[in-house]
């Protein structure tokens, strides 16, 4: 058998160590360039959810590396949470009240920015069979009527509406968001619901919608703002700016939206 010399055995020895030095290099970078993925959360009010839906994807889009993840609910219970210390890095609030709690306990960073304004409509099963044509008319007493809870946005704008025309409501439930509401109508589970212009808009054919002009009076800001614990204060700042900016205003605006 042939014997290495121990110069050859030294230079293959030196070989493998540089191979082992570039591989070890390259997986490095892998796992921390153009592979390394930066999570944004994001927590937004139930009516909301297809309109950030849309802008996230496009968000992400625009910003290779980042997962954009969305909390949908009402607006009162994502700010209980983040008061209760759960991780976001955005809050998007349907209305200003909401955001000022969030201010005020120290879950929000620096000052809310207002994106859009919402208003209230009347929802019936396909085809309107209950016959509403006012608001009034939800106080009838043969209807079964949902309504969102005192404290979220949309049951506050509600309690406006019933406050300047005394016209006193009685439904067969509270529930704690928009999109919960619309759920009960579609199901067949209430003759009405009270919900906002653009859940109706994306609700398409399986509702009709009844408008009212009292609605004008009890109109909703939507703020947004960066969080106090974000881990990502600089993207969260991004994703502001994109939802302020033109091509959020966009989206929001074919959604039915306003402007704040």
């Amino acid at each position: 058998m042939k014997l290495r010399t121990p110069a050859l055995v030294a230079v293959s020895l030196a070989t493998a160590f540089t191979l082992v030095a570039c591989s070890s290099d390259s997986d490095t970078e892998t796992a921390t360039g153009a592979d390394r993925t930066t999570d944004l959360t994001v927590f937004a009010a139930a009516s909301l959810k297809a309109t950030f839906t849309e802008i996230g994807e496009l968000f992400e889009q625009q910003h290779p590396g980042t997962t954009v993840t969305f909390s949908f609910a009402g607006s009162s219970d994502l700010v209980a949470q983040l008061e209760q210390g759960a991780p976001a890095d955005v809050f998007a609030s349907a209305n200003t009240s909401t955001m000022d709690r969030g201010v005020e306990s120290g879950v929000v960073d620096g000052t809310p920015v207002d994106f859009a304004t919402n208003v209230l409509t009347i929802v019936t099963e396909p085809g309107n069979p209950v016959g509403i044509s006012s608001f009034a008319d939800l106080a009838r007493p043969d209807l079964q009527l949902v309504v969102c809870a005192p404290q979220v946005p949309c049951g506050s704008a509600t309690k406006k509406v019933e406050e300047s025309t005394g016209v006193h409501l009685t439904p067969v439930s509270e529930e704690s968001s928009v999109t919960d509401v619309l759920g009960k109508v579609t199901s067949g589970q209430a003759d009405a619901g009270l919900v906002y212009v653009t859940d109706a808009t994306d609700a398409g054919d399986a509702v009709t919608a009844v408008p009212f002009p009292e609605t004008s009076g009890a109109v909703n800001t939507y703020p947004i703002a960066v969080t106090a614990d974000s881990a990502n204060p600089e993207l969260a700042g991004d994703f502001v700016d994109f939802v302020t900016g033109p091509e959020g205003t966009a989206i929001l605006g074919e959604a039915g939206f306003g402007a704040p």
